[in-house]
């Protein structure tokens, strides 16, 4: 019995790993290791702790933070921004739900994705805003406080 609960165990761990192995930022410099290498020490500790900072490029953001949940497009007298916007999702009970790369292929009617479109309560919030000036790089960084 203690050999199939441990077996248990593990098999979850397994699929927590394969589920999120994309959503780090350790894995997605795996991908990139060219990327990474081009940056300085400073850069390299504020990607491997998933933060992003003015100056960085696209590559640099998507290396720290992944793909944006959204991309938007702001017209003002300076010209027009790229506006990066990464959500999070929660319910009205206050418990954070997760938020990944992966829920864009939700809809290829796969059911053991952990997508929460049924969760009775949930909502979408921003939790972070990147702005790229023209030449693309972050010009700033809005980030709920909680």
């Amino acid at each position: 019995m203690k050999r199939f609960k441990f077996g248990l165990v593990v098999g979850a761990f397994w699929w927590v790993v394969v589920l999120t192995g994309c959503a780090t930022p350790e894995a997605r410099i795996q991908k990139n290791p060219l990327v990474f290498a081009r940056l300085t020490p400073a850069q390299q500790e504020m990607i491997k702790k998933g933060q992003a900072g003015v100056g960085f490029d696209q590559e640099m953001v998507k290396l720290a933070l992944g793909e944006p949940d959204r991309i938007l497009a702001r017209t003002d007298a300076q010209g027009t921004a790229e506006i990066w916007s990464y959500m999070i999702y929660d319910s009205s009970d206050g418990v954070l739900l997760y938020r990944g790369f992966y829920h864009r292929y939700y809809a290829w009617g796969d059911p053991f994705y952990p997508y929460y479109l049924n969760h009775s309560a949930r909502r979408m919030l921003e939790q972070l805003k990147i702005v790229y000036d023209a030449s693309g790089k972050v010009a700033s960084i809005e980030q709920e406080k909680r």
